[in-house]
């Protein structure tokens, strides 16, 4: 065994977090073990001037830390699995799945304040156009608007009046003790989540054995195979920053039940559910991306 396993991770607080998160849980799986911290910078987070959608890029917040585990600097990488592209290089693996937090959006807002209840034109902030997307067919009247950084930077535009209300993942909000902001948990059938949303995603080289070893009592059954049939979801149609796309995956008994939704900017979009045995959740996830494609979804990406 190697004598420190070494994390890399961004440096935002709830990145941080995250990886004290999985930090705690290696060393309570290996008493004895040491595990060191490495934050590196990754390129959305110098990029804040401009909309995720217009940076062009997938992986933006995963690339640079994928560079420091090819080159021996960290050993593993601790993400947001809804920042992780579709598919990984051919030598990087999704080697743990944290169980999953509240998948859901939250809205924060002025106290009381509902996504129906919010006025006219209210200036409403999300990164995502995920969100955007489903938002304008929700509510045509709003006016929304770009939000970028971190969470507390985010809570400080709320605060200083630059928005009415933003948009944002309950489970960041919950892990950082900040639930008391949430004004509305928006259920999954009114905003489909992202891909991932909620679960912490452990990325290692492939074929780093001893690290992988170690990794395995991490990962939790229901979230490698709710994550597995919505990244092949994701895989199937493509989908980066560019295009808004969310899926969310859930156990009913012993079958699994994924919920997608393929989407244009200016809020058309397609939705659906497919259910199918656990056994076969990446199989799941590309039957039911096919089904939306083929029910006008391929319009929208194309349109």
């Amino acid at each position: 065994m190697r004598d420190v396993l070494t994390i890399g991770t961004r440096s935002s607080k709830l990145a941080l977090v995250q990886t004290h998160m999985i930090r705690d849980a290696l060393l309570a799986a290996h008493p004895g073990l040491t595990v060191a911290v490495e934050h590196i910078t990754t390129r959305g987070d110098i990029i804040l001037d401009r909309p995720l959608s217009a940076i062009g890029d997938k992986g933006l917040f995963v690339v640079e830390i994928e560079e420091a585990i090819r080159a021996g600097r960290v050993d593993l990488a601790v993400h947001s699995a809804k920042d992780l592209p579709s598919t990984l290089p051919p030598d990087m693996i999704l080697a743990a799945c944290s169980q999953r937090a509240d998948p859901r959006d939250a809205l924060v807002a002025q106290p009381g304040m509902t996504l129906a209840t919010l006025p006219p034109g209210a200036r409403v902030g999300t990164s995502s156009l995920r969100r955007t997307c489903q938002l304008r067919a929700l509510r045509p009247d709003l006016t929304l608007l770009d939000l970028r950084g971190n969470v507390d930077t985010r809570l400080r535009k709320l605060r200083e009046g630059q928005y009415d209300a933003i948009v944002l993942a309950a489970a960041g909000l919950k892990r950082l003790g900040l639930e008391d902001v949430i004004t509305e948990l928006i259920e999954p059938d009114v905003l489909i989540p992202a891909v991932g949303q909620g679960i912490i995603g452990v990325e290692a080289r492939a074929g780093d054995d001893e690290v992988l070893r170690l990794l395995a009592p991490l990962d939790d059954p229901a979230a490698r195979a709710a994550i597995t049939a919505e990244r092949a979801f994701l895989a199937r149609i493509g989908g980066g920053c560019q295009v808004p796309v969310g899926a969310l995956a859930h156990f009913k008994g012993d079958e699994l039940l994924l919920y997608g939704m393929i989407g244009a900017r200016d809020g058309r979009m397609v939705r659906g559910m497919r259910s199918g045995p656990a056994s076969d959740p990446a199989g799941l996830g590309s039957a039911l991306a096919e089904e939306l494609l083929n029910s006008g979804g391929q319009a929208l990406l194309t349109g």
